[in-house]
């Protein structure tokens, strides 16, 4: 009876142990899985044009100087009134030397072309720097998709969007001129992936950079 009574104690703690176990590796995989949505920008924070400290990445520094070069090398000059600067620079950086926007976004995208000439400084197309107005087909057809002007618009806000539009146009790909519908050239299924504060400095830069007055560049920007 005495032994009976041993190993059923022994059996009770056993399964016991395994309980919190498994409670303890549950809640440990759903840490993870909340700390790695945080990561990538998929938490249920509210999508406004408020900033937080999140945005502010460390380790960023040649990232940012790199923006600002860019720019400079380029002749864009920056506007930094109500603006991070760090996230106007790691913006520049993301933009010009990572998403490559310049190349549908400016019609024509360069001025002194690098595919012309075999990798020679480059010098973007300042008049029309992404203000849209690239057609992916047949341009006298009114169904063929035009590149959309990205500058800021009147309210200063890139291609008229807020940053909740825009988090949201990248996250999903809906096109803001037509509701339920999908951009079917620009490519937001890679873009979908990025932080969210990375997407932040892309708002951010594309906030700063010089406005083109509407209709200069072959799509009205208003």
């Amino acid at each position: 009876m005495k032994t009976h009574r041993v190993i059923a104690v022994v059996a009770l703690g056993f399964v016991l142990c395994l309980g919190a176990a498994i409670l303890q590796a549950q809640r440990g995989g759903a840490d993870r899985r909340d700390e790695s949505d945080r990561k990538n920008g998929f938490d249920k924070r509210d999508d406004s044009d408020r900033r937080d400290d999140s945005d502010k990445r460390d380790g960023d520094d040649a990232r940012v100087q790199a923006g600002f070069d860019y720019a400079l090398s380029q002749g864009l000059t920056l506007k930094f009134k109500r603006k991070d600067r760090d996230l106007v620079g790691l913006g520049s950086y993301l933009v010009n030397a990572v998403g490559g926007c310049n190349d549908c976004h400016t019609a024509p995208p360069f001025t002194q072309d690098p595919y012309a000439f075999l990798g020679a400084p480059k010098q973007v197309n300042l008049g029309c720097y992404l203000a849209g107005g690239t057609p992916f087909g047949d341009p006298t057809d009114p169904a063929t998709p035009v590149s959309r002007d990205i500058t800021p618009w009147e309210d200063e806000k890139p291609a008229g969007l807020t940053f909740a539009q825009f988090l949201h146009l990248m996250r999903t790909g809906e096109d803001p001129d037509n509701p339920g519908q999908l951009l079917q050239v620009m490519p937001w299924p890679v873009y979908q992936s990025m932080l969210r504060s990375d997407l932040r400095a892309i708002y951010e830069y594309l906030s700063s950079i010089p406005a083109i007055p509407a209709g200069t560049c072959g799509v009205p920007s208003e």
